[in-house]
């Protein structure tokens, strides 16, 4: 009969960061007079282990100075252009037939050949570009086709044209017109992300040590700095899931209203949010639905849709534990010997051996890896969710080359890196400071010390149409 985890006990969702009696941090029958005191640990139990979350933009991404409000970049359109759901207008007569693109202007230009199809009339033709304005406007084209007995249904909807060539008779001029290179344009905006943490003077001057090893790999004794470590860890990890839950605010939105309203000086009037990850691949990246793929059909399908888009060879799929266990189980059945999952490669039975039933990655056309993102599986955050959850990212390896309007020129910069604003005087990456007049801060007549911590990021997802997002 399967087993299952009990619901109780279960694990802790809110962590108590400040000084606070709640029934989980008090001794109740703790009495100084008492003979009897209890033997304590002055060593803090890591019971949760490393519970920092930051670390996937520190993996795949870079910083770099923006001195800006606004981010923005071009990226290489195609190269080739193909129109699908052109109209067949009109019969074919004397071997020529018009087509309507609709409301969408061509760039097809007399002398270029083309291929023509249509799953309704399942046939491919050939024909060569006569006419690239019939009826004085770039939304029509008109044909005249190699065969003889080429045309294609009146009225059909779903031709499919792209050109593969030219041709002109002899004695004839060249080419009219010309093309321009098509580029997309893309851009961002940072946001600014504050924290604070406080001390007033009285619990200065009462010191109590706790010997405590943190996420950062410091050990030692603090006693209320432990307090502002655990803020500063804290905002490092938004800083890094700002840049990857980001959403811009809608306009007339909550949001916009209240951030706008909010704003002082100059850009109280601009937009609000900015494009994280997550947003821009759903916008115009690739997203998988409906569970994760489990079999190799299913990655094929992933494979198809990579080739129509960048074919980056090497990827990274940053993924919950659910999903790693899906692909190992994948990859484990393509050993005929090993239905049971304990074959998976060549091993000589040494009792001293532990057996490695998981993969890191496979080649299949492209080449994937992966590796769990403690993101995906923490039970305080996305781990926790079940409603329209993501199970996984794939990211490109690599980097790409785009036209940066701040630089004026190409750079090359990784698919994933994040903009931060900076300049000769104001560097706001990383920023903190002290106000107060507790311990050793005399900057005002406040009995605390208060500890600031900002900054002002946005992320650039260049590339967005080749990572793959995989959600529920």
């Amino acid at each position: 009969m399967a087993g299952s985890v009990q619901a109780s006990p279960g694990f802790s969702l809110t962590p108590a960061p400040s000084k606070l009696a709640t029934p989980d941090n008090y001794i109740t029958d703790f009495n100084f007079l008492d003979q009897y005191l209890p033997d304590t640990y002055e060593k803090e139990f890591e019971r949760y282990g490393n519970r920092s979350i930051a670390s996937f933009l520190r993996a795949v991404g870079a910083e770099l100075p923006s001195n800006s409000d606004l981010i923005k970049w071009a990226e290489q359109g195609r190269l080739h252009t193909q129109y699908t759901g052109v109209t067949a207008d009109g019969a074919a007569a004397s071997g020529k037939q018009t087509f309507d693109l609709g409301a969408d202007e061509h760039n097809f230009r007399v002398g270029q050949t083309v291929i023509l199809s249509s799953a309704t009339d399942d046939k491919v033709e050939k024909a060569i570009i006569v006419d690239a304005a019939p009826s004085g406007d770039k939304t029509e084209f008109q044909v005249a086709y190699y065969s003889a007995a080429g045309a294609f249904t009146n009225a059909i909807t779903d031709v499919v044209v792209f050109v593969y060539g030219s041709e002109f008779a002899k004695g004839t001029s060249g080419m009219e017109g010309s093309l321009e290179a098509e580029s997309e344009f893309f851009d961002n905006k940072p946001i600014i992300i504050k924290d604070k943490y406080r001390v007033n003077g009285s619990e200065m001057a009462q010191i109590g040590w706790v010997e405590v090893t943190t996420e950062n790999g410091a050990t030692g004794y603090l006693w209320y700095i432990k307090s502002e470590h655990e803020t500063r860890l804290r905002f490092e990890d938004y800083m890094e899931m700002a840049m990857i839950e980001g959403t811009p605010a809608e306009a007339a939105s909550g949001a916009a209203d209240y951030l706008q309203s909010t704003a002082a000086g100059a850009g109280a009037a601009d937009k609000s949010g900015t494009e994280g990850m997550f947003y821009t691949i759903e916008d115009r990246g690739n997203v998988w639905a409906g569970g994760n793929p489990s079999t190799l059909a299913d990655f094929d399908a992933v494979i198809e849709r990579l080739d129509k888009q960048g074919s980056i060879q090497e990827n990274v799929i940053f993924l919950n534990r659910q999903f790693g266990f899906d692909i190992d189980d994948m990859l484990a059945a393509q050993n005929s010997y090993g239905a049971g999952g304990t074959s998976y490669g060549l091993f000589d039975n040494d009792e001293q051996m532990a057996l490695n039933l998981g993969f890191t990655g496979f080649k299949r056309g492209y080449e994937f890896y992966k590796t769990d993102w403690k993101y995906l599986n923490d039970a305080t955050l996305r781990g926790g969710l079940t409603a329209d959850a993501v199970n996984g990212v794939m990211v490109p390896a690599g980097s790409m080359t785009v036209y940066d309007q701040v630089l004026g020129k190409n750079a090359t910069r990784p698919f994933l890196h994040v903009r931060y604003r900076a300049s000769e005087t104001e560097d706001r990456r990383y920023k903190t400071w002290m106000t107060g007049s507790a311990g050793n801060v005399r900057t005002s007549d406040l009995d605390a010390m208060e500890v600031h911590f900002l900054s002002e990021r946005a992320l650039c997802t260049m590339g967005a149409n080749n990572f793959f997002l995989f959600k529920d």
